[in-house]
């Protein structure tokens, strides 16, 4: 069933999201609190539907099954426009893009710049169904490769010594700044790999696409994205 009649049939929006997303679907360990840009985006879209909206909890390990096997609607979590899940997945018009930075920790001897990440001993982690990981694996030459899988974090692993320093995004980074005062970011001297996100929905399905790209255009048009974006620190992102 297309998507629209599906969603008109259910009477809802099901909208998978990753919630360890920090700025985009951070769900807030103490409150339980789901915040971000894309919590603050999809309760739009439900809104311009007129449907109530249901949160399907996913990772970017599982992104492409949730979203072919139609457990959800649409995936609203920064998803990077990869080769990879452009095979499996359709894109919506861009609206968020971002570099990749490095995470050490401030005591680290081995990492203290960016050009000290891909040299002969140092350990790399990138979190598993990431964009950095296939990244990563191409452009590591000298450095190894180490993927973190739940229930693994690349914090824990860092901060235990097992790896040097971690990959991660724009949006990431800043949990990390804003709440980690023993890590330190590592920005590229010039542009890495600057990557467009949008939303990703099942391929095939023209109509629904269309609709989800006029609300991007809508929320660029009208101001939703930029104040959104606002609210949570990441108007050095948005896409325009």
């Amino acid at each position: 069933m297309p998507a629209l009649a599906r969603i008109k049939a259910k009477g809802e929006l099901a909208v998978c999201i990753w919630p360890d997303y920090y700025g985009i679907t951070f769900r807030n360990p103490y409150t339980g609190q789901l915040t971000g840009i894309d919590v603050d985006l999809s309760a739009a879209l439900a809104k311009d539907l007129g449907v109530p909206l249901r949160y399907v909890e996913s990772t970017f390990s599982t992104l492409i099954d949730d979203v072919t096997k139609v457990r959800c609607d649409i995936a609203m979590f920064a998803i990077g426009v990869t080769p990879q899940r452009s095979e499996r997945l359709a894109f919506s018009t861009p609206y968020l893009q971002s570099d990749i930075y490095g995470v050490t920790t401030r005591s680290s001897r081995v990492v203290r710049r960016w050009e000290d990440i891909d040299q002969p001993g140092v350990a790399v982690a990138v979190q598993a169904g990431t964009f950095m990981e296939p990244v990563m694996t191409e452009r590591l030459k000298q450095a190894r490769l180490i993927v973190i899988r739940p229930p693994k974090t690349r914090e824990a692993e860092l901060s235990a010594g097992r790896v040097d320093v971690f990959m991660t995004d724009y949006p990431y980074s800043r949990r990390l700044l804003e709440n980690a005062d023993w890590m330190r970011l590592i920005a590229p001297p010039k542009p890495f790999h600057v990557l467009p996100y949008a939303y990703a929905v099942r391929p095939g399905d023209d109509a629904w696409l269309a609709r989800v790209n006029s609300f991007v255009a809508a929320i660029k048009a009208d101001g939703r994205l930029a104040a959104a974006a606002r609210r949570h620190g990441l108007t050095d992102i948005v896409a325009r």
